[in-house]
């Protein structure tokens, strides 16, 4: 199949280049948007990332051009109007499970960097500054963890809790039972935030989960608590976030999605002026830490990534099952 593959960077090329089945492949760096979508033709398929966007005009305009098939090289797919996909008969396949512990790992270390400081320790060293002042953080142990969302990102991260010796408590609408045997407590929404030391956010983004996190729900943390998001950035409203730590409510942020990243993510700005007035205020909160989407970014989560991307084609190519198709 002819494959036109948007949002590339050069480790995106470099794996699937390795683990092409026998496609070809035409790389774009732009995302795939209503303006980019010309591009498209010619090509059968298209291989997109989290924040390349198919709504119904730009998912009309690939079906004009002929696409046969999106690829979703990640395994959220709120980025694609499936719906109306499905009306025009063009398949939606994903990457499921390309690494659960990548991500799970991945908050882990936003944790303990925040907690502990590690960050600014290495600045102050490297200034020859040794003073431990203001660097105090707090036992994991013990501590009560709020997981938010289950799935297989969740449970890889309630058991690297476990091992840390915390108290874990989940909300989930679909609770896990190897969970629950293991002693994971789960309850409602507000029952799990609350007396939480650290909130930690692994759902997908749905109608149902958007501003999960918002002035509201924030009522229910504990005063100074952590929160963590390393799932979408949707789930999180920025501007009740900022209000939050502003008046103490939130005592740190980690962030490694953001609503808006789409505009920044995976794109160097050093040389420019930030023009998103909120990134650029989390930006100036001693107590909030920023990844760019990078809790996937693993050798071995690449690897699957491309691997069940081109699984996903050759199925379609052969006209097997395609047990990874969306909707």
């Amino acid at each position: 199949m002819k494959i036109a593959t948007f949002s590339t960077q050069n480790y995106d090329k470099q794996y699937l280049d390795e683990f092409n089945t026998g496609h070809e492949i035409t790389y774009f760096e732009v995302p795939l948007n209503e303006q980019t979508a010309v591009l498209t033709n010619g090509f059968d398929a298209v291989c997109i990332f989290v924040n390349d966007q198919a709504n119904e005009i730009v998912l009309k305009i690939l079906a004009a051009n002929g696409i046969k098939l999106i690829v979703l090289r990640c395994a959220g797919f709120n980025n694609v109007d499936i719906k109306t996909a499905d009306q025009l008969g063009i398949p939606v396949v994903r990457v499921p499970a390309y690494s659960p512990e990548a991500v799970a790992e991945h908050a882990m270390a936003l944790i303990l960097t925040l907690n502990r400081k590690t960050h600014k320790a290495y600045n102050r060293i490297r200034e020859g500054n040794f003073s431990l002042e203001k660097l105090m953080g707090f036992n994991l142990h013990e501590r009560k963890v709020a997981v938010i969302g289950t799935g297989s990102i969740g449970k890889a991260f309630c058991r690297i809790l476990r091992g840390f010796g915390c108290k874990v408590a989940a909300y989930d609408i679909y609770p896990d039972q190897d969970l629950k045997e293991s002693g994971v407590i789960y309850s409602s929404l507000e029952e799990t935030l609350a007396d939480a030391d650290i909130v930690s956010l692994h759902c997908p983004l749905t109608d149902s989960t958007r501003h999960l996190i918002n002035e509201q729900t924030l009522k229910f943390f504990k005063q100074g608590a952590m929160l963590i998001n390393t799932s979408r950035g949707g789930l999180v409203h920025t501007a009740d976030a900022i209000e939050a730590l502003k008046s103490g409510q939130l005592g740190s942020l980690g962030l490694d999605v953001y609503e808006q990243e789409a505009d920044l993510f995976f794109r160097d700005f050093s040389e420019d002026i930030i023009q998103d007035d909120l990134i650029a205020r989390l930006i100036s909160f001693p107590n909030v830490l920023i990844t760019s989407h990078q809790g996937f970014f693993t050798k071995e989560a690449m690897e699957q990534i491309a691997v069940t991307s081109f699984r996903n084609i050759d199925s379609f190519v052969k006209n097997e099952k395609l047990v990874n198709r969306v909707g």
